[in-house]
């Protein structure tokens, strides 16, 4: 527990570092002091453009991009246990591509944008029942359907057919939008925080997720050893498999609706973790949320001062960075 604890602070304290450069760093550089002094609700007679700057730029994206990396990093470390696939991550279940389906129907209407992320939300939980109803005998009975890993295979397969439906509308919404529209779209289908207003509910969502995952840990470490010995120690599968699944799939749409399709993150920071500290999900679990939102928080800063004032979308920089990343990891891996 307290080399647990250990990690966790030290992640923690490079979060925090991260999270004060984003408040600092950009196109108008800010002091620390005046950083502390917005912070601090400093008044509207002094140092007031460093105070919007602050809190109504700055600190909002910041903020999200924390929540949501840590969102996307805790799904990934959820999803590669429940699939019992090293490859899986938080999009591998046609989650986004119902989340952004929605988002970009909206945009194509030129709905306001509360509708685009009200779309988000409903695509992305549309698509969760629609996958918890074709596959639900593989998650709640695998052993009846042949297997932890038979069951994870199609649970997986179904996915990416579902995946594989939701591209094609997505293209068809790229092909009739008119080119005003573009732009914001594929911003959105890459990863955006630049739209980042309020962050409330996002870190709600991760600090929820957290909770209800740690509750899971033990049972989670019990199925890497394989279901039968899960369930010689008392797990019921079918039961966490399930929890583990609606959690992934809620914590997903949460980050999917605060900033669009971000790559990579799921999928590199869980590996990471486990080769610094290992595969124990008591630890793995927050400290891939840490891990992950202190990554989202220094791609997104990258994105938005590498080319100042112009931004990119931060899921460009989270590819550029997981690419090399993954490929190292997987040349290091024993065969």
């Amino acid at each position: 527990m307290r080399r647990a604890l250990a990690v966790w602070l030290m992640l923690a304290a490079a979060g925090a570092a991260v999270f004060v450069l984003s408040l600092a760093v950009g196109s108008v550089p800010l002091s620390a002091a005046q950083v502390w002094h917005a912070l601090a609700g400093g008044g509207a007679d002094t140092a007031d453009t460093a105070s919007a700057i602050v809190r109504e730029l700055r600190l909002p994206r910041a903020a999200a991009a924390f929540a949501c990396g840590g969102l996307l990093a805790l799904t990934g470390a959820l999803m590669q246990v429940l699939l019992r696939n090293p490859l899986a991550e938080p999009y591998v279940l046609g989650v986004s591509g119902g989340a952004a389906t929605g988002a970009l129907g909206a945009m194509l209407m030129m709905w306001p944008l509360w509708t685009v992320q009200a779309g988000a939300a409903g695509g992305a939980l549309f698509s969760m029942l629609l996958v918890a109803t074709l596959a639900r005998r593989d998650l709640l009975h695998p052993q009846v359907q042949g297997g932890h890993h038979e069951a994870g295979s199609r649970l997986l397969l179904t996915g990416v057919i579902l995946a594989a439906g939701w591209g094609a509308l997505i293209t068809l919404i790229l092909s009739v939008a008119p080119e005003a529209r573009l732009r914001g779209m594929l911003f959105w289908l890459t990863g955006d925080l630049g739209g980042t207003a309020s962050y409330g509910l996002a870190l709600g969502a991760l600090a929820l997720a957290v909770l209800l995952a740690m509750p899971l840990a033990r049972a989670l470490n019990a199925m890497l050893m394989g279901e039968t010995v899960a369930q010689a120690l008392g797990v019921r599968v079918g039961a966490v498999r399930m929890s583990v699944f609606v959690l992934a799939s809620v914590a997903i749409a949460v980050a999917i609706t605060s900033a669009g399709s971000i790559g990579f993150v799921g999928l590199v920071v869980p590996h990471l973790v486990r080769l610094a500290w290992g595969n124990d999900q008591r630890l793995l679990l927050p400290a891939s949320a840490l891990l992950g939102g202190a990554l989202l928080m220094a791609a997104d800063l990258v994105a938005r001062t590498v080319i100042a004032p112009a931004q990119l979308p931060v899921g460009v920089i989270t590819a550029l960075l997981g690419v090399p990343t993954f490929l190292f990891l997987l040349l290091r891996r024993p065969r």
